[in-house]
């Protein structure tokens, strides 16, 4: 209990702050999408190449637990399609539903695998961001094109769906990251103490800010599809994500890191990708709530079975 209180309560305490200073006034929809865009493209980077490019004798990738989460993943957002063929969800919701089954939350993840894992936590999460992030955008733009009701060309689609990909900058950080850590040298001293401040400010910054972003407005329409997709991701999911990890025979750690890994609530990204590609945002965003609100079972849950 003690584990689950240091552990989840800061974090989900900052969420709530972020709320509040929405709804007061202190913080608005300018300030929330100028943090945004300093922790996707400045700040976070540079947390995680700064986490996995630290010399380290465990340095290489493990890929029983890879493989693990991918194919974890990967019948979940099967098992999404499947719900959405036999309950009939409209085509404009798939996508929104679809991907709000299996994406996660990268921020809440590396705050709660640094106070619950550790340094080496955070490192083999780092490394799963890289594999995981390309797969899920894969995944989730391939069920909009096939759903999506927008005139705009599949080529079209693909096009933006490659770009997200080549262009993440989380994904970029952590392979610089990798590639770094091979070279076995350590970071100079005021390079790692900039990272290190860096890093005090990224993860209480974008916890607020998705505070901030949380809204109910529109909820009821669609609560029982949010519902449902919370369901997949915060219960399915870990439980197809731990008979894989078995069955793959990760090793300590990494098991505890993606167990973690799969009660995170769903990503605000959500939202920017169905809007980017004429899927339902408020689903979308409905999905973000509720997941995040009933996220704090399924970790406190996992915190007590694996992360003793």
């Amino acid at each position: 209990m003690l584990l689950i209180l240091n552990s989840l309560l800061p974090i989900f305490a900052i969420i709530a702050l972020g709320t509040a200073l929405k709804r007061i006034g202190w913080t608005d929809d300018f300030f929330i999408r100028s943090s945004d865009k300093l922790i996707y493209y400045i700040f976070f980077p540079c947390l995680l190449f700064w986490k996995i490019g630290k010399p380290s004798p465990a340095a290489g990738i493990e890929w029983a637990f890879i493989l693990g989460v991918l194919c974890a993943v990967f019948l979940v957002f099967l098992m999404s399609l499947l719900f959405v063929k036999l309950f009939r969800v409209p085509d404009y919701e798939v996508g929104s539903f679809s991907q709000s089954c299996y994406r996660f939350s990268s921020y809440i993840g590396i705050a709660i695998i640094l106070s619950a894992v550790g340094e080496d936590g955070v490192r083999q999460f780092g490394i799963l961001i890289g594999f995981v992030i390309p797969f899920i955008n894969v995944l989730a733009v391939s069920s909009m094109i096939w759903y999506s009701r927008e005139s705009r060309s599949k080529k079209h689609r693909t096009t933006i769906m490659a770009k997200a990909i080549v262009s993440n900058p989380l994904i970029l950080a952590c392979l610089a990251g990798i590639f770094y850590s091979k070279l076995g040298i350590p970071f100079p001293t005021f390079v790692a103490k900039t990272f290190e401040l860096t890093s005090l400010l990224s993860l209480p910054l974008a916890l607020i800010s998705i505070g901030g972003s949380l809204t109910f407005s529109r909820s009821k329409d669609h609560l029982s599809n949010a519902l449902m997709a919370a369901l997949f991701k915060l219960i399915v999911l870990p439980m197809v994500g731990y008979v894989l990890l078995k069955v793959f025979q990760a090793p300590p750690t990494p098991f505890k890191v993606a167990m973690i890994y799969f009660a995170l609530p769903t990503s605000p990204q959500n939202y920017i990708l169905s809007s980017q590609l004429n899927s339902d945002v408020d689903l979308a965003t409905t999905s973000i709530v509720v997941s995040t609100l009933l996220s704090t079972v399924s970790l406190s849950v996992i915190l007590m079975a694996f992360a003793q």
